[in-house]
């Protein structure tokens, strides 16, 4: 078979999907995410908390990469990275966003837009020491990102960290950023077998969030 017949080979939208009314649905986004994410969990969903950022270059080319969601309150969605690394510093060139999570069991995506603030640094410092020992290890070394000319110089240099962090449990990253995604958009997507998916997204504006339905 062709790579075009194998795909479209494959099935899709398989899964026993759940139903969504959205004239029940609230007032904002950050409490219909919740509850979905807290269906994604109960569902056994795997990683439900895994998200693509998307964000733009200098030049405005477009660059995406799979995160872990850290946070979610009115301040918005956060996840963590290096201020040096290549998305902390396109985040400081242009702080706009697009934040997608897709729960492929549920047949469910939400795409969130909006704008990427640094959280106080007490708030960085606390999610960087909370952080699994390999994960502060990764981060200490520093170079994400950067041209890796060997792999035996990756295994001294984290050798080296493992030491240091190991003489001082409370050494942190002075670049590891928590960031805040504020939103101006949100939309939650319903997959149905029959292709009738159901799209709702609300959109900021002066008064507060407008909702509005799509089509599929």
């Amino acid at each position: 078979m062709t790579t075009r017949e194998t795909l479209r080979a494959l099935p899709v939208l398989a899964h026993q999907m759940p139903s969504f009314d959205p004239a029940g649905a609230p007032a904002e986004p950050m409490t219909l995410f919740a509850d979905w994410l807290t269906e994604a969990v109960a569902a056994g969903v795997d990683e439900p908390h895994a998200m693509t950022l998307s964000t733009v270059d200098a030049d405005g080319a477009p660059d995406a990469r799979v995160l872990i969601l850290k946070d979610l309150d009115t301040t918005g969605w956060h996840f963590a990275t290096s201020a040096i690394s290549a998305k902390g510093r396109q985040l400081a060139g242009d702080p706009r966003v697009a934040l997608t999570f897709h729960w492929r069991e549920q047949g469910r995506q939400v795409r969130v837009r909006g704008a990427a603030r640094a959280a106080d640094a007490t708030v960085s410092r606390g999610d960087f020491l909370a952080r699994p020992e390999g994960s502060r290890i990764a981060t200490l070394a520093g170079r994400q990102s950067a041209v890796l000319a060997d792999r035996a110089e990756l295994d001294r240099e984290l050798a080296d960290v493992r030491a240091r962090l190991a003489a001082d449990p409370d050494l942190v990253a002075e670049t590891h950023t928590v960031y805040a995604v504020a939103p101006t958009r949100v939309e939650f997507w319903q997959a149905d077998r029959e292709r009738r998916h159901v799209r709702l997204r609300y959109r900021r504006t002066e008064r507060g969030w407008d909702r509005e339905l799509l089509w599929p």
